[in-house]
């Protein structure tokens, strides 16, 4: 890999015609591994420490419940973040800010790994986010600005392997450092990667930045930031065991109301964080919308089917990880077959068959017992997976089909804090539907606990994976056509 010669200020006056230029597209492939391994390292870090808890919980002298605020705390500072990445991108560089991102993000976990308090980890754990919300938003933005319109998927699909891999790893890595040696040891191997990605992003990230710059957008963010915050307290107050209504109740209105503003603002404001006519983009619109509901529904499954099996089944913690993983082996198994069918189908079909099958695989899940055939119940869990993938791939791309290259910034930023707000409200939506799932059961003549309500919870989850197909199935049938075609020969 050579490093990419310094990209010359993007500025909107670059564009030729109706269009945005066409971007240097030879060295994306470099960029598109690194940024992958940052994202890998961030994803990881986001599901590790559950397989420590309990022994944190030990060390820390608290309870393994209690660990959840540091989970927490992480995602929640990713969400309220990110907004902001492509700002500081254009404000001081990408490789500056990518560069300091992977810092900040590895100093943290070197903390983290020496941290005496749940206070101490707490905090340090809201450092590690907020790294990572710079992180991954910058160097994605820097792969789309040096990857042509026909290598968009390939590039996508660069950088969507690390979020299917991390979910299989993490449970064998955290297992095996906790039991064999200390889950202090989940932190400090992020020392050596993050090392050696600031060496390789100072090598190979150009310093690529706008030529015309706009103060920060800081009514925006705060209102963004307050009401993401607030809205995502809420819904963790309402999955919990015993919930208190009023703090619930204060709280979620207080994100609507601040949302609401903030949607007003956005609106009027000259130079608003994000851009919210982007959203006028068929295709962006399906990505947003669409996309943010697909993964709520398919990222709740795999926090559900565990407690399933263990809690109800009775099964070893070792026999339900096993199966859990099969998801994920579907996942990565299709990936090579996502580009091929994207470019053979498009995306308005491949979206379709892709929400209508995830749902499905949803409500089959609902139907697997502890005496089902351990066979039967992989196969349903491994097509699960396969239809999770191509649906992830799919939406991953189409955000980015027809937005021009003097709005890839925004856009970038938005697509970003759904996504990973989606990422984080998937348990908290799978519990919320567990909870609801007991009355529902009852109401059919079932027992309302037990296995019945994680049925009911998985029969709605499912409905709620039925949502985005009616947006898909509106798509135009050669939408995405402009990066699904196949390149013209070099």
């Amino acid at each position: 890999m050579r490093r990419l010669r310094e990209e010359p200020r993007v500025t909107p006056s670059a564009s030729s015609g109706s269009d945005e230029r066409e971007p240097e597209t030879t060295h994306w492939r470099g960029l598109a591994i690194l940024v992958a391994g940052a994202f890998f390292m961030e994803n990881l870090d986001a599901t590790i420490i559950a397989t420590a808890a309990p022994k944190m919980a030990e060390s820390l002298g608290v309870r393994s419940i209690d660990i959840n605020v540091a989970i927490a705390v992480y995602v929640l500072m990713l969400a309220v973040f990110i907004p902001v990445s492509g700002w500081l991108s254009d404000r001081f560089g990408s490789r500056t800010v990518f560069v300091v991102a992977i810092g900040i993000f590895t100093l943290a976990s070197g903390l983290c790994a020496l941290s005496t308090s749940l206070l101490e980890l707490t905090v340090l754990r809201a450092c590690q986010g907020i790294g990572g919300a710079m992180m991954v938003p910058v160097g994605r933005l820097v792969v789309l600005r040096h990857a042509g319109k026909h290598d968009v998927i390939n590039a996508i699909a660069y950088l969507t392997w690390p979020g299917l891999a991390a979910p299989v790893l993490a449970p064998v890595i955290g297992g095996s450092l906790t039991t064999y040696a200390s889950w202090r040891w989940i932190f400090v191997i992020n020392l050596p990667l993050g090392a050696i990605a600031v060496g390789v992003a100072l090598w190979l990230v150009p310093n690529a930045r706008e030529a015309t710059q706009h103060a920060l957008d800081y009514i925006g963010f705060a209102l963004t930031g307050v009401g993401l915050a607030t809205l995502v307290y809420s819904l963790e107050l309402l999955s919990a065991e015993t919930i208190n209504w009023t703090r619930a109740t204060v709280a979620l209105t207080t994100g609507a109301v601040m949302l609401t503003f903030d949607i007003r603002h956005l609106r009027r404001t000259a130079h608003p964080l994000f851009d919210l006519d982007l959203l006028r983009i068929a295709t962006y619109r399906v990505a947003v919308a669409g996309g943010t509901v697909f993964r709520i529904a398919i990222g709740a499954v795999p926090f559900l089917l565990p407690l399933l099996f263990q809690n109800e089944f009775g099964w070893t913690p070792l026999k339900s990880g096993l199966l859990v993983m099969v998801v994920f082996i579907g996942n990565i198994v299709i990936k090579p077959v996502t580009t091929p069918l994207l470019r053979s189908f498009g995306f308005q079909r491949v979206l379709v068959v892709a929400a209508t099958a995830g749902a499905v695989t949803i409500a089959l899940c609902a139907l697997i017992g502890p005496t089902t055939p351990t066979a039967l119940d992989c196969a349903v869990l491994f097509a699960g997976g396969v239809f999770r993938s191509i649906g992830f791939t799919a939406y991953n791309t189409i955000g980015f089909a027809d937005i021009p290259l003097a709005s890839l910034v925004s856009a970038n930023s938005l697509i970003a804090t759904v996504t990973q707000l989606a990422t984080g409200l998937a348990v908290t939506i799978g519990a919320i539907m567990l909870r609801l799932g007991g009355p529902l059961s009852r109401l059919f003549g079932l027992s309302g606990s037990g296995a019945d309500a994680f049925t009911a919870a998985l029969i709605l989850i499912s409905l709620v994976a039925l949502v985005p197909v009616v947006q898909s199935w509106r798509l135009h049938p050669d939408a995405g056509l402009r990066i699904s075609s196949r390149p013209p020969p070099r």
